[in-house]
C-alpha cells in the first residue's frame, strides 16, 4: 500500500488534478485486475518511490517522487480503460441494463417530480456513479447524464408526435419548472425546437 499525506502534494499540480482521477470513488467490488506485465510496471514504479524515499533528500526528492506517483495514478486510468473494453460482457450487460432501466423509469415513474438522478441511476445497476460514468465514456463517449438526457428526449420526440399536448404540458410532465429549459436541452440534443420537430410530421 501507498500512503500520501495531503501535505506532500500540497502545492502541486497533482494536487490540482487528483480529483479528476475518478477511480478514487470507485467502490471495493469495482476493483483493478492487472495483468502480468502491467502488475510488473506498478511494482517498479512503487520500486522507485521507495527508492527515492530512501535516498539522501535533494531539492528534486519531492518533484521525482510527486512524478512517479503521478504516473502510477496515469497507468491506473489507462488500465481501467483497459478493464472496461477487455471485460466486454459485464460491460455491455451494465449498458444494457441501463437502457432497461431508464425504459422503466420513464414509461412508469411521475416525472414530475424530476428525472432521474446519476446517483439514483447507479444505485439501481449497484455500481459507483463515478464508476458507471467511466464505463459509458469509454463505451459510448457519453456521460451518464447524457444517456439520462438522449432517453428523455426520445420519449419527448415520442410524445411531440404522437400525443396533442402541449409544449409546456410535455415539459411539465418530465420535471422542468421552466418550458424554457426543456426547450433548450430539446433543441441542443436535436438541432431544432420541439415546435418544428412536431411541425415536421404534420
Amino acid at each position: 500500500m501507498l500512503f500520501i499525506h495531503p501535505d506532500f502534494l500540497w502545492n502541486t499540480n497533482l494536487a490540482k488534478m487528483i480529483r479528476h482521477y475518478d477511480f478514487f470513488f470507485y467502490e471495493t467490488k469495482e476493483a483493478l485486475f492487472l495483468s502480468e506485465d502491467e502488475e510488473q510496471l506498478v511494482l517498479q514504479i512503487f520500486e522507485n518511490i521507495n527508492n527515492e524515499y530512501h535516498a539522501n533528500i535533494d531539492p528534486y526528492s519531492k518533484h521525482i517522487i510527486i512524478s512517479q506517483i503521478e504516473l502510477l495514478l496515469n497507468y491506473a486510468k489507462r488500465f481501467y480503460g483497459r478493464q472496461f473494453i477487455t471485460r466486454e460482457k459485464p460491460s455491455h450487460t451494465i449498458l444494457e441494463k441501463l437502457e432497461f432501466k431508464l425504459d422503466g423509469y420513464f414509461n412508469q415513474h411521475d416525472l414530475t417530480k424530476g428525472l432521474p438522478t446519476v446517483v439514483d441511476v447507479a444505485a439501481s445497476l449497484n455500481v459507483s456513479p463515478n464508476y458507471l460514468s467511466s464505463l459509458l465514456k469509454q463505451l459510448t463517449g457519453k456521460s451518464t447524464q447524457a444517456h439520462i438526457h438522449d432517453k428523455l428526449i426520445e420519449k419527448a420526440k415520442e410524445k411531440l408526435i404522437l400525443t396533442t399536448l402541449s409544449i409546456s404540458e410535455i415539459a411539465y410532465e418530465f420535471g422542468f419548472e421552466h418550458p424554457e429549459s426543456f426547450s433548450k436541452l430539446f433543441r441542443a440534443k436535436t438541432k431544432q425546437s420541439p415546435q418544428k420537430f412536431r411541425a415536421s410530421f404534420n
